[in-house]
Protein backbone atom coordinates (compact mmCIF):
# COMPACT_ATOMS: atom_id res chain seq x y z
CA UNK A 1 0.00 0.00 0.00
CA UNK A 2 2.80 2.45 0.83
CA UNK A 3 4.96 1.11 -2.19
CA UNK A 4 2.13 2.21 -4.35
CA UNK A 5 0.93 5.31 -2.34
CA UNK A 6 4.82 6.37 -2.66
CA UNK A 7 4.54 6.01 -6.94
CA UNK A 8 1.71 7.92 -6.92
CA UNK A 9 2.85 10.98 -4.53
CA UNK A 10 6.37 10.56 -6.95
CA UNK A 11 4.21 10.93 -10.33
CA UNK A 12 1.22 13.49 -9.74
CA UNK A 13 2.13 15.10 -6.24
CA UNK A 14 0.21 15.52 -2.94
CA UNK A 15 -2.37 17.28 -4.75
CA UNK A 16 -2.93 15.41 -7.89
CA UNK A 17 -3.39 12.21 -6.23
CA UNK A 18 -6.24 10.48 -4.39
CA UNK A 19 -6.87 7.66 -1.80
CA UNK A 20 -9.41 6.01 -5.08
CA UNK A 21 -6.37 6.11 -7.25
CA UNK A 22 -4.09 4.78 -4.61
CA UNK A 23 -6.49 1.84 -3.89
CA UNK A 24 -6.88 1.04 -7.63
CA UNK A 25 -2.88 0.40 -8.22
CA UNK A 26 -2.36 -1.17 -5.11
CA UNK A 27 -5.52 -3.74 -5.84
CA UNK A 28 -7.65 -3.17 -2.36
CA UNK A 29 -10.49 -1.64 -1.69
CA UNK A 30 -10.94 1.81 -0.40
CA UNK A 31 -12.17 0.37 2.33
CA UNK A 32 -8.97 -1.46 3.01
CA UNK A 33 -7.01 1.87 2.28
CA UNK A 34 -9.19 3.88 4.69
CA UNK A 35 -9.04 0.90 7.47
CA UNK A 36 -5.09 1.81 7.78
CA UNK A 37 -4.63 5.45 6.86
CA UNK A 38 -8.24 7.17 7.17
CA UNK A 39 -6.87 9.92 5.20
CA UNK A 40 -4.59 10.73 1.72
CA UNK A 41 -2.92 13.03 4.71
CA UNK A 42 -1.72 10.45 7.08
CA UNK A 43 -1.09 7.89 4.06
CA UNK A 44 1.54 10.96 2.80
CA UNK A 45 2.93 11.01 6.75
CA UNK A 46 3.76 6.95 6.12
CA UNK A 47 5.17 7.71 2.48
CA UNK A 48 7.36 10.35 3.99
CA UNK A 49 8.62 8.69 7.03
CA UNK A 50 9.43 5.94 4.65
CA UNK A 51 11.40 7.79 2.43
CA UNK A 52 13.14 9.28 5.16
CA UNK A 53 13.92 5.56 7.14
CA UNK A 54 15.27 4.44 3.90
CA UNK A 55 17.52 6.92 3.31
CA UNK A 56 19.07 7.02 7.24
CA UNK A 57 19.54 3.20 6.63
CA UNK A 58 21.44 3.45 3.17
CA UNK A 59 23.67 6.19 5.14
CA UNK A 60 24.38 4.31 8.51
CA UNK A 61 26.80 1.97 6.62
CA UNK A 62 28.57 4.63 4.94
CA UNK A 63 29.20 7.09 7.80
CA UNK A 64 31.35 3.81 9.46
CA UNK A 65 33.43 3.73 6.80
CA UNK A 66 37.31 4.71 8.03
CA UNK A 67 36.82 7.68 5.26
CA UNK A 68 38.31 10.98 5.54
CA UNK A 69 35.61 13.27 6.40
CA UNK A 70 35.08 15.35 3.30
CA UNK A 71 34.87 11.88 1.46
CA UNK A 72 32.86 10.80 3.79
CA UNK A 73 30.28 13.48 2.72
CA UNK A 74 31.07 13.29 -1.02
CA UNK A 75 30.33 9.51 -1.10
CA UNK A 76 27.31 10.04 1.54
CA UNK A 77 26.04 13.07 -1.62
CA UNK A 78 26.87 10.20 -4.00
CA UNK A 79 24.05 7.54 -2.14
CA UNK A 80 21.44 10.24 -1.89
CA UNK A 81 21.92 10.50 -5.74
CA UNK A 82 21.75 6.58 -6.26
CA UNK A 83 18.26 6.92 -3.67
CA UNK A 84 16.68 9.29 -5.77
CA UNK A 85 17.18 7.39 -8.58
CA UNK A 86 15.84 3.73 -7.38
CA UNK A 87 13.98 4.59 -4.78
CA UNK A 88 10.08 6.05 -5.32
CA UNK A 89 9.58 6.32 -1.43
CA UNK A 90 12.94 8.49 -1.67
CA UNK A 91 11.52 10.83 -4.27
CA UNK A 92 8.13 10.81 -2.96
CA UNK A 93 9.33 12.38 0.20
CA UNK A 94 10.99 14.99 -1.36
CA UNK A 95 8.10 15.80 -3.25
CA UNK A 96 6.24 15.47 -0.49
CA UNK A 97 8.17 17.70 1.99
CA UNK A 98 7.80 20.71 -1.11
CA UNK A 99 4.28 20.23 -1.71
CA UNK A 100 3.32 19.95 2.63
CA UNK A 101 4.43 22.93 4.18
CA UNK A 102 4.91 22.57 7.78
CA UNK A 103 6.22 18.57 7.24
CA UNK A 104 9.12 17.07 7.78
CA UNK A 105 11.46 17.66 4.77
CA UNK A 106 13.59 15.27 3.70
CA UNK A 107 16.95 16.61 3.57
CA UNK A 108 16.40 16.63 7.59
CA UNK A 109 17.27 13.07 7.65
CA UNK A 110 20.60 13.45 6.24
CA UNK A 111 22.09 17.48 6.47
CA UNK A 112 22.83 16.90 10.35
CA UNK A 113 25.22 13.73 9.06
CA UNK A 114 26.39 15.88 6.44
CA UNK A 115 27.00 19.31 8.73
CA UNK A 116 28.98 16.83 11.56
CA UNK A 117 31.51 15.54 9.09
CA UNK A 118 31.98 18.75 7.63
CA UNK A 119 33.03 19.88 10.86
CA UNK A 120 35.01 17.40 11.20
CA UNK A 121 36.88 17.96 7.87
CA UNK A 122 37.29 21.85 8.34
CA UNK A 123 38.92 20.99 11.86
CA UNK A 124 40.92 18.07 10.41
CA UNK A 125 42.48 20.83 7.74
CA UNK A 126 40.16 19.25 5.13
CA UNK A 127 38.95 22.18 4.09
CA UNK A 128 40.00 25.77 2.50
CA UNK A 129 39.66 27.81 5.49
CA UNK A 130 37.94 30.18 3.41
CA UNK A 131 35.20 27.37 3.08
CA UNK A 132 32.92 27.33 6.08
CA UNK A 133 31.55 24.39 7.39
CA UNK A 134 28.17 25.62 6.79
CA UNK A 135 28.84 27.24 3.32
CA UNK A 136 29.82 24.07 1.89
CA UNK A 137 26.65 22.39 3.49
CA UNK A 138 24.93 24.88 1.51
CA UNK A 139 26.60 23.55 -1.89
CA UNK A 140 25.66 20.03 -0.83
CA UNK A 141 22.17 21.00 -0.78
CA UNK A 142 22.32 22.31 -4.03
CA UNK A 143 24.15 19.72 -5.39
CA UNK A 144 20.99 16.92 -4.34
CA UNK A 145 18.57 19.61 -5.29
CA UNK A 146 20.35 19.55 -8.56
CA UNK A 147 20.52 15.55 -8.93
CA UNK A 148 16.80 15.80 -8.22
CA UNK A 149 15.89 18.35 -10.61
CA UNK A 150 18.00 16.49 -13.31
CA UNK A 151 15.91 12.72 -12.51
CA UNK A 152 12.91 14.35 -12.76
CA UNK A 153 13.47 16.29 -16.14
CA UNK A 154 15.03 12.70 -17.63
CA UNK A 155 12.59 9.90 -16.46
CA UNK A 156 9.60 8.81 -18.53
CA UNK A 157 11.62 10.18 -21.77
CA UNK A 158 14.15 8.80 -23.18
CA UNK A 159 15.48 5.45 -21.08
CA UNK A 160 19.15 6.38 -21.78
CA UNK A 161 20.33 9.17 -20.04
CA UNK A 162 23.23 9.36 -17.85
CA UNK A 163 23.01 8.60 -14.30
CA UNK A 164 22.52 11.10 -11.83
CA UNK A 165 25.36 9.06 -9.74
CA UNK A 166 27.80 9.47 -12.26
CA UNK A 167 26.73 13.06 -13.23
CA UNK A 168 27.30 14.36 -9.87
CA UNK A 169 30.73 12.84 -9.25
CA UNK A 170 31.60 15.16 -11.80
CA UNK A 171 30.32 18.08 -10.60
CA UNK A 172 31.94 16.93 -7.40
CA UNK A 173 35.17 16.64 -9.18
CA UNK A 174 34.91 19.99 -10.75
CA UNK A 175 33.84 21.75 -7.41
CA UNK A 176 37.00 20.49 -5.71
CA UNK A 177 39.17 21.27 -8.25
CA UNK A 178 37.27 25.12 -9.35
CA UNK A 179 36.63 26.56 -12.62
CA UNK A 180 39.79 29.39 -12.03
CA UNK A 181 43.27 29.11 -13.47
CA UNK A 182 46.00 28.64 -10.58
CA UNK A 183 47.54 31.51 -9.69
CA UNK A 184 45.85 34.93 -7.77
CA UNK A 185 46.70 37.15 -10.35
CA UNK A 186 44.32 35.03 -13.14
CA UNK A 187 40.57 36.40 -10.16
CA UNK A 188 41.07 39.79 -12.03
CA UNK A 189 41.55 38.66 -15.65
CA UNK A 190 39.87 38.71 -17.97
CA UNK A 191 36.86 39.66 -16.69
CA UNK A 192 35.77 42.06 -13.85
CA UNK A 193 37.22 41.50 -10.34
CA UNK A 194 35.92 38.84 -8.52
CA UNK A 195 34.96 41.10 -5.70
CA UNK A 196 32.86 42.25 -8.73
CA UNK A 197 30.96 39.67 -9.57
CA UNK A 198 30.60 38.57 -5.75
CA UNK A 199 28.63 41.85 -5.03
CA UNK A 200 26.81 41.29 -8.45
CA UNK A 201 25.60 37.92 -7.22
CA UNK A 202 24.52 39.46 -4.16
CA UNK A 203 22.26 41.98 -5.57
Amino acid sequence: MIEAAADEFDHHGYTGTSLARISKVAGLSIGAVTFHFPSKQSLADAVQEEGRTVTVAALSGLTTEPLPPLRLVIELTLELARLMEHEPSVRSAIRLGRERPGTDAWSGAWQPIVRNLLDRAYETGQLHTDALPADVAILVEHLTSGAEAYLRSRMGSDPVFESAVAQLRRVWRLALTGVLPEGPATLDAPGPPAAALTERTAR
